[in-house]
């Protein structure tokens, strides 16, 4: 139990190596259900379908043959809606609350009609005896049909994917149970990977929760919070407002080596200049999801890449649209090329600034033709010593 007659009855997938088919899990990741047991039984939320006899198993663990009453339905996202069709088999008389999109999404996804279903604005409450439910529609955290009920009763808010993060359940469920050190940085990557476009929704429903009073926080993905759950919306607060701590992400492109080069004099130049936080990486070998979660912890940002038939290499091409797709604001931005030819590359960061990345330039971009020589190294050592200037000026 985690408090007030509120269970997990969630499961761990320790299997899968790609969250939607694009971001590692090197370390899992939990699918989060819970019961209220009260004069009615509440489930909030499900679990992947791949999980559904485990999941049965932990229900009937905790309310033995008593039927279920409601099930909330916070998210339509199949890792938490999966087990929604083969449930309504054991628990037909199941009353499914949503709201109006949520049902729209439902009929699509696994043929459920809204029949005898309870459909809720923001606002509205619920009573299951004790326990008194309040819905509250947060609609592009992150797809438009989210919402999140708070139990005022014991003050605990369900907050769907909101407040997740990646990584399985070691044991214990609630954060002051285990040692949370592995789970911070596994927020910052879950929220810019997954959440990261949708800051203003998120700050709208920060806002609309201002206020209440949370003991806990269940979310769908990683632990219960309840020692840490000022720290947890900070968090969130903070990477929805793209704020970000002083530091440099410098990622590169590189086919044989040259542009690499360029790279780590700018990282040396950059910290023997007074930058301590400098995350390297070189795009082809590090999973992008890694390097976009630096790019929302960091101020500033390098890139640089080889000319490739013509136009950017690709890998540097396909990270820049990642982070354009995110809405990223407030960063300070720094970029250099090469070519063994005809140069391209740094024409074509520049545009990607200019159409969609809109950071702010500092320092002046290099350019270099086949291979480092005493003047390119002085111009990306400049480059890197103009980018520490910025970070002080703040």
């Amino acid at each position: 139990m985690i408090t007030n007659n509120i269970y997990y009855v969630g499961v761990n997938d320790r299997n899968k190596a790609l969250f939607e088919g694009l971001w590692p899990l090197p370390f899992g990741v939990s699918y989060n259900s819970y019961l209220i047991v009260d004069e009615k039984v509440c489930l909030i939320d499900t679990v992947e379908v791949d999980f559904f006899v485990q999941f049965i198993e932990n229900i009937r663990g905790v309310i033995g043959d008593r039927p279920i009453d409601y099930l909330v339905v916070n998210h339509m996202e199949p890792d938490h809606s999966g087990s929604l069709a083969l449930l309504k088999k054991f628990y037909p008389d199941v009353q499914i609350i949503g709201n109006k999109k949520t049902f729209g999404m439902m009929a699509g996804f696994y043929g459920i009609d809204q029949q005898g279903a309870l459909e809720v604005k923001n606002g509205d409450t619920l009573s299951l005896g004790t326990h008194t439910l309040q819905f509250v529609l947060t609609p592009m955290v992150h797809w438009p049909e989210t919402m999140v009920t708070l139990d005022t009763t014991a003050h605990v808010l369900f907050s769907g994917d909101a407040f997740g993060c990646f990584g399985a359940l070691n044991g214990a469920i609630v954060d002051s149970d285990m040692n949370c050190d592995d789970f911070w940085l596994e927020m910052t990557r879950y929220y810019s990977n997954i959440v990261g476009k949708y800051g203003t929704p998120v700050q709208n429903a920060l806002k609309k929760l201002a206020g209440v009073e949370i003991d806990y926080i269940c979310a769908t993905h990683g632990p219960v919070w309840h020692e840490h759950v000022q720290k947890v919306i900070g968090i969130y607060d903070r990477l929805s407002r793209y704020e970000a701590e002083d530091g440099l992400v410098i990622c590169y492109g590189t086919m044989y080596g040259n542009t690499e080069r360029m790279a780590e004099v700018i990282a040396r130049a950059a910290a023997e200049a007074g930058v301590k936080n400098i995350a390297l990486y070189n795009v082809s070998k590090t999973h992008h999801s890694y390097i976009l979660r630096d790019v929302f912890r960091y101020r500033a940002l390098i890139v640089g890449a080889p000319t490739y038939n013509t136009g950017l290499y690709h890998e540097m091409d396909v990270l820049l649209s990642e982070i354009a797709n995110r809405d990223i604001k407030g960063r300070l931005f720094g970029w250099f090329g090469s070519f063994a030819w005809a140069g391209k590359a740094v024409a074509k960061i520049q545009q990607w600034n200019d159409e969609s990345l809109h950071f702010d330039a500092v320092g002046e971009p290099v350019e270099m033709k086949q291979a480092l020589t005493p003047e390119t190294r002085q111009q990306c050592e400049a480059l890197g010593r103009a980018m520490a200037e910025a970070l002080k000026k703040g």
